[in-house]
């Protein structure tokens, strides 16, 4: 079905029945659990989780590659598995997020259309997902239920990776974090599925069996390796694909990665409602909601970095947003809120005023805020932070591996010096 001047293909109630919806990948265990959701809800849902072959290939084919570079790996991405004859093409459909703010992210949605066209893949709908109602698709409605089951899912994401990542580099048997990683992944996966351990109880119950069971990996030994900050632009900071497995590079360089939590972004978003009413004085009923959902999820995230504190000494805890928040005062304006904007430099500083002084600051080449509030800020925050040390990392479809691998091992030298 094509309508009004945009035309695009709808997703139809009728669609939802035998229909699968293909969702590309950024966080690994974060999209797994919250595209669960989504399949409790009656959709047919595949995530795609696939970082190898020839998806940067696919996606130079359909995209310019003057175009951001996280666009053309999910469009690659998602026309390879289109391509991959695993599925009936007739009956396919694909989801992509819609910011609908100033980062050419808002756009991939059409560059995906376009590239499908190209490709002959026309008829395939492409179901946006926003949360500011910019596109219909009857068959295919984001309800508070399943928000609030999303939320728990990403908190869940973010306690996980956290305690990973801090386990791995100190692991006795090599594997044995990743396998509870896919352990607790897959009994969430089961377990969500009944409405009734979304409930607030059972979570905080989870959340203290999930460190209970990363806390026997690390137990009491000391953590005296390189701590390494990773921060930029969503898609190459998170995704595997999207930075060349930075963090499997640096766990066999024998560092410790820290990466902030995607409720951080979240975080970031919601504040930027109040921002615009602040500044601006525009917007004020959409102020109130954010300011009411920024203090919900803060609580949500502070209830998580108390119980570490309290009961898990031995790891680092996750930042309290609300500090991290006010520590770009003197550095960068609130209002500098195109892409990740004024969060990059907070949690540059927010890793540093934790004592992780090396930071890998990932951007895709040519993306304009995040050179500006990354690359940019690079040198106030050494002026005012001596012994920092962060080095900014471009990945665009011409950078290669080993040139992006021998600028962090120069950095990694200066660390251990």
């Amino acid at each position: 079905m094509m309508t009004g001047k945009s035309e695009y293909t709808k997703f139809t109630k009728e669609m939802k029945r035998d229909y699968t919806i293909l969702v590309p990948t950024m966080l690994p265990i974060h999209f797994k659990l919250i595209s669960n959701v989504l399949v409790s809800y009656g959709y047919k849902i595949e995530f795609l989780e696939a970082t190898d072959g020839d998806i940067k290939e696919s996606g130079l084919k359909y995209v310019h590659n003057d175009t951001c570079y996280p666009a053309l790996l999910v469009i690659g991405q998602l026309i390879n598995a289109i391509n991959s004859g695993r599925y009936d093409k007739d009956k396919l459909a694909l989801l992509i997020t819609q910011t609908g703010g100033g980062c050419r992210a808002s756009n991939y949605i059409y560059l995906l259309r376009k590239a499908l066209k190209k490709a002959g893949y026309g008829h395939i709908p492409v179901i946006s997902l926003n949360l500011g109602g910019m596109e219909d698709h009857p068959g295919f409605k984001l309800t508070p239920p399943m928000l609030y089951k999303m939320m728990y899912c990403a908190f869940y994401g973010d306690l996980m990776m956290l305690m990973a990542n801090q386990c791995r580099p100190y692991e006795e048997t090599p594997g044995e974090t990743d396998a509870l990683v896919r352990r607790w992944t897959e009994r969430l996966l089961e377990e969500n599925r009944d409405p009734r351990n979304m409930r607030y109880k059972h979570v905080k119950k989870n959340y203290r069996l999930i460190a209970d069971d990363f806390a026997a990996i690390l137990g009491d030994k000391q953590r005296d390796k390189v701590k390494v900050g990773i921060v930029g632009e969503i898609y190459v900071k998170f995704s595997p694909l999207g930075n060349n497995n930075l963090e499997s590079f640096l766990l066999k360089e024998g560092v410790e990665p820290v990466v902030p939590g995607f409720i951080d972004f979240c975080l970031y978003c919601v504040y930027n409602g109040i921002v615009d009413y602040d500044l601006y004085h525009i917007r004020g009923l959409k102020a109130f909601g954010s300011k009411f959902l920024y203090n919900y999820l803060l609580k949500k995230q502070r209830y998580i970095r108390t119980m570490m504190q309290e009961n898990y000494p031995c790891f680092m805890p996750m930042a309290d947003f609300d500090e991290t928040r006010r520590r770009v005062y003197g550095y960068i304006g609130i209002g500098t809120k195109m892409g990740e904007g004024w969060l990059l430099t907070a949690e540059m500083l927010e890793l540093a005023g934790e004592g992780v002084n090396n930071i890998i600051c990932t951007q895709p080449f040519g993306c304009l805020p995040n050179h500006i509030a990354g690359k940019g800020m690079m040198k106030p925050i050494k002026e005012k932070n001596p012994g920092v040390n962060i080095v900014a990392i471009d990945y665009d479809p011409g950078a290669t591996a080993i040139n992006q691998e021998n600028r962090i091992k120069l950095m990694l030298s200066n660390a251990r010096r």
